[in-house]
């Protein structure tokens, strides 16, 4: 359809090729190459398992802990019901506390914008608090490419990036790393460290800390994101749990915050439902170590120079979409993640975004589409999920994520056009319609039993059918349909002793 003046045309998505909201390979290849790694399995169902178990407790203390979830919910739905007021609402009170406002329509824009910025201050380091927005548009990529170096400065986000890596969980982005990778890790990578440096967390712990140490004292820009904006009164808040991000955000001449647009919450006194759901969800803890909550800019004590740069990328998209906006309400905490059995095998990086896992397999596809190039990777994510609800069960804010999953799944087949399955389907309701053609076909089903294995299961099909079968194996079909069993002295035996036992329960009841 063509769009002409006067029409609104759909929001713009995530510009294909930038950022890092697309794989290059679909789920279940990529999947299959991370099955086999051991370690990684490992790795990720120790981490899990202990993050499960501190959450199940510190949430079960709280009586009231559904109402929060539904408050939480309800004030997210409401936000995004009158999202475009708020956020100018959000950039009025910024401005009016000193701060400066940009508009990002999408990661091209933003990285542009914070790159500027940095120029004019003349530096050419920066320092970063973890940021799930400036890793979905890739601005460190972009920054290092005209001669800017960033500094993560989160232990975990740190790992990352000197391994050269990328993360694979949004809370604990080195969660498929083990102690003695870090440790190899630091020795290759961390200038004058100790070449005797062991694998005790607290050592590796303190390595870090002396190479950052520095970094905090003498870099005068840093970027951060923000885990909410108030628009009431114009605060942006991060919380985190090593005091790095307090560094950043206190030290430095200069600030630059990436927020993405559904970050923004109507009052201050929203922030009471979410901090208490935000730490419990994600790191098991009643509160998180560091609270840093800053509104604009306050002479003499911080930051001289705040800018706060509004992200769209394709969350405007995702807006529009009358049900996948749900998944806008999330708060980032990864509970959802911890507790889904197909993140807890296949791993992060199998998702090929920076959002893993259930809400990845939802956001992702949101933000940048499922059908931007032929074969796009993205659209295999809706179908990386078994359904089993458990995301739902364990999301603070009460994201139904299979139902969302559900609804990719039949976008994705609207936008495929005609497909081997929708053939497949189409023939399939034809015979279904016709009680001859169904019966023929139920009858030619059983030269099936002849590929069935000993054990009564099919295994293995030939092409096209190898994709159903490379994944599940089907029952052999049996060797008397219901139908013809119904139709034989047999079954009209049983079926008439079936009747006369029902007769007689019948005329029991009506004597008592």
């Amino acid at each position: 359809m063509s769009t002409f003046l006067g029409m609104p045309a759909t929001p713009p998505r995530s510009p294909y090729g930038t950022g890092n909201l697309r794989g290059e390979r679909k789920f279940p290849k990529a999947a299959h190459d991370e099955l086999r790694n051991e370690q990684l399995r490992r790795n990720l169902g120790r981490a899990t398992h202990t993050i499960r178990a501190k959450r199940l407790n510190v949430t079960g203390e709280l009586p009231d802990w559904e109402q929060l979830r539904d408050a939480g919910s309800a004030i997210k739905t409401d936000t995004m019901n009158r999202l475009p007021e708020l956020l100018e609402q959000l950039e009025q009170k910024v401005t009016e506390r000193g701060g400066t406002v940009h508009w990002a329509r999408d990661g091209v824009e933003a990285n542009e914008i914070v790159t500027r910025l940095v120029k004019a201050t003349g530096s050419s380091d920066v320092i970063k608090v973890k940021s799930m927005a400036t890793q979905e548009i890739g601005l460190n990529e972009h920054l290092e490419s005209v001669g800017i170096t960033p500094y993560e400065t989160d232990l975990a986000e740190l790992i990352v990036q000197l391994a050269h890596d990328k993360p694979s969980h949004i809370l604990v982005p080195a969660i498929h790393r083990n102690r003695d990778e870090i440790r190899q890790i630091f020795l290759n990578e961390i200038p004058g460290v100790d070449p005797d440096l062991d694998s005790v967390p607290a050592h590796l712990a303190a390595a870090a800390r002396a190479y950052l140490r520095e970094k905090f004292m003498t870099t005068k820009v840093a970027i951060s994101g923000a885990n909410f904006g108030i628009a009431e009164t114009g605060t942006l808040s991060v919380v985190e749990s090593e005091g790095n991000g307090r560094m950043c955000l206190t030290m430095p001449d200069t600030l630059i915050t990436v927020m993405g647009i559904e970050k923004v919450l109507p009052r201050f006194q929203d922030l009471e439902v979410f901090f208490q759901l935000l730490p419990r969800s994600s790191t098991g803890e009643r509160m998180n170590p560091y609270t840093s909550m800053w509104t604009g800019v306050t002479p003499g004590d911080g930051p001289q120079d705040f800018h706060l740069v509004l992200l769209d990328n394709g969350r405007t998209a995702a807006l529009a979409d009358r049900i996948g906006r749900e998944a806008l309400n999330c708060i980032r905490c990864s509970a959802c993640l911890n507790v889904c059995p197909v993140y807890e095998r296949a791993g992060g990086h199998a998702y090929g975004s920076t959002y893993p896992g259930p809400i990845g397999a939802v956001l992702t596809p949101q933000l940048a589409g499922m059908h931007a190039a032929k074969n796009d990777p993205n659209s295999s994510l809706p179908y990386a999920s078994s359904l089993c609800g458990a995301c739902f069960d364990a999301c603070p804010v009460k994201i139904d994520i299979p139902s969302l999953l559900v609804e990719l799944r039949h976008q994705n087949t609207e936008q495929a056009g005609t497909t081997a399955e929708k053939l497949a389907m189409k023939a399939a309701a034809g015979v279904m319609k016709s009680p001859k053609l169904f019966t023929a076909a139920q009858k030619s089903a059983a030269i099936l039993r002849v590929v069935a294995g000993r054990d009564g299961q099919i295994s293995h099909l030939p092409p096209p059918f190898d994709g159903w079968s490379n994944s599940r194996d089907t029952a052999a079909p049996p060797k008397q349909t219901f139908r013809s069993w119904l139709a034989s002295d047999e079954g009209a035996a049983t079926m008439r002793a079936a009747a006369a036992e029902h007769e007689q329960k019948q005329k029991k009841e009506e004597d008592k």
